[in-house]
Order: C-alpha cells, then structure tokens, then sequence
C-alpha cells in the first residue's frame, strides 16, 4: 500500500468506524463479531482503488454489509445449537445513543429479537433502509439484488417487523422508574411489588450459553415470573449488588457478585408495566460492558 494511500484509506475508516460497527451489531447482535466483521472490512478496503471511489461511506457500508451478511448466515448454523434462548450481545453505550430515539430503538433488545426472525437478506435491507436511511440503488449494490428486488423485499420485511415489533417503548424516565421499582421489589423480596410492575402476560428469557444457569426456555406471566425471580433472589446474599446502568441506549441494571458483573437485566416496559425481560449470564457476551461503545449512524 502506498503511503498517501495508506493515510487515506485509514483516515476515511476512522472516519466511518462507529457507523460501520453499528451497521455490523445491528446485523449481527455480537458486538465480537461486529468487530471481527470490521477487520475484515479494513482488510479490503486497504486494498482498494480510492480513486474510483465517488463515495467512500457507501463504499464502506457495503463492505461491511457483504461480511456481515456472510457471517450472519454462518452463525445462524450455529445458534440452532446454543444451549437455551440466544439473545443479543449487550453493550454498555455512549450517553448520545440514548439521545438518537429511533437508533436507541434499533438497538434494543426488544427490536434486535425482532431482526432475528428476519431471513438474512431481509434484516439488511431492512436495517440499511430503515435505520440508516440508504437509498434502494445503495442498498441493491450492498445486498446483490435489483433496486426492484430491494424495493420488495423491504415492504415484506417492514410488514414482518410491524407484525412483531412491540409497541414503542415508553420515555428512558419511565422506563428507568420501572426498573427502579423492580429493583427495590427484588431486593426486598416483595413479591406483590414484583406483581404490580410485571404486566400480566410478561415474558422473561434468559441466556447463560450453557455455561451459566439461565431459565432455558420464555418463561410466560407475571405470577411465574416473579415467583422465579423472587426464589433465585432469596438464595444470594449481601454480596450481590443491583445497579443501574444504559446499555444498548435504554435504561437498564447490571448485577454484581463480589463485584464482579454476573447478569445484565434488559427490560421493555409499556404504559409503566415492564411486558419483557432480558437477563444475559454468558460471560461471553459480557465483554463489552467495562467499557462504553459508541454508536452512530
């Protein structure tokens, strides 16, 4: 690489880095892969032509694209053989995340469950179109399909994810004093405090990986889930410490145990009522909570 070619490039992928790594997580709900994706997209665009660029963003995102659509098909192999339910990989972010409403939404836990049960192709044309606002031509370069084709399969995937999508999230203060009282309800051991802040038809998954003890399939209403929560609460001691803390742009807590992060607690809450519950025990995909990850678009 030459070197006027080399600051180039480097500089127009520092430029975009955040971006890329949102499109990638988006994608891909693993920020470990996310990066592994945007390695492999520094590696070709080093190798580049920028004179032929007219765009370097729209060039970047369709490299990124193309990898983590590769990526993503491969891994769908192997999440039909994770132990339990397979949720996102949570990330502590910057405080702008939680400011940018629509970004905040698209990284949820809630919505990136909802990307899962789109087929590949559809949740990138969908994330591309409906997040980061590209045009069908962009998108068509990026996915290997006609304008036509991207024209379809974004009016299927909308309606797939209308279907699905829960209804939008109340405010972060609402949301935060949800999480609050379900906080105190946990620690006290108020099992009627539990119950006045679950809506009644709430789901709770968990996932552990198989490597830590996680509920190993939704656990449905709010009696159960209480209950649940109120005896696996009643087995830990003064150790144990329930914070709260903004990950993937909403309000969210962190259990430690002798200081150590053991469990995030996601949640999404309707009309003050908390209707889903995310706890991530897989020490694999905790790696990205020391540290706040900036995400754009």
């Amino acid at each position: 690489m030459e070197h006027g070619h080399g600051e180039d490039a480097t500089e127009a992928f520092v430029a975009h880095r955040n971006l890329l790594f949102t499109v990638a997580y988006e994608l891909l709900g693993s920020a470990a892969d996310a990066e592994d994706v945007l390695q492999e997209t520094w590696l070709r665009w080093a190798g580049v032509d920028l004179g032929a660029v007219r765009d370097r963003r729209a060039y970047l995102v369709r490299i990124t694209t193309r990898q983590a659509l590769s990526r993503l098909r491969a891994l769908g192999r192997r999440r039909e053989s994770y132990v339990g339910s397979w949720l996102p990989e949570p990330l502590l972010t910057t405080p702008d995340v939680a400011e940018d409403v629509e970004l905040a939404e698209s990284v949820s836990m809630a919505m990136l469950l909802v990307l899962e049960t789109l087929a590949p192709t559809e949740r990138a044309v969908f994330v591309l179109r409906e997040v980061f606002g590209l045009g069908h031509d962009e998108i068509a370069e990026a996915v290997g399909k006609s304008p036509a084709a991207v024209r379809q399969i974004a009016h299927r995937a909308r309606a797939h994810v209308a279907a699905r999508r829960p209804r939008a999230a109340v405010s972060a203060a609402d949301t935060r004093s949800a999480l609050d009282a379900f906080r105190r309800a946990v620690e006290t051991g108020d099992l009627q405090g539990l119950l006045d802040i679950l809506a009644p038809d709430v789901v709770l998954l968990g996932d552990g990986g198989g490597v830590k003890q996680a509920v190993l399939r939704p656990v449905e209403g709010a009696g159960k889930v209480a209950r649940l929560l109120i005896a696996g609460m009643g087995r830990l001691t003064s150790s144990v410490a329930l914070r709260p803390a903004v990950v993937n742009g909403r309000p969210a807590l962190v259990v430690r145990l002798d200081g150590e992060l053991d469990t995030v607690v996601a949640a999404h809450v309707e009309d003050g009522l908390i209707t889903g519950l995310y706890t991530v025990r897989n020490p694999e995909k905790l790696a990205y909570m020391d540290r706040e990850t900036r995400l754009s678009r």
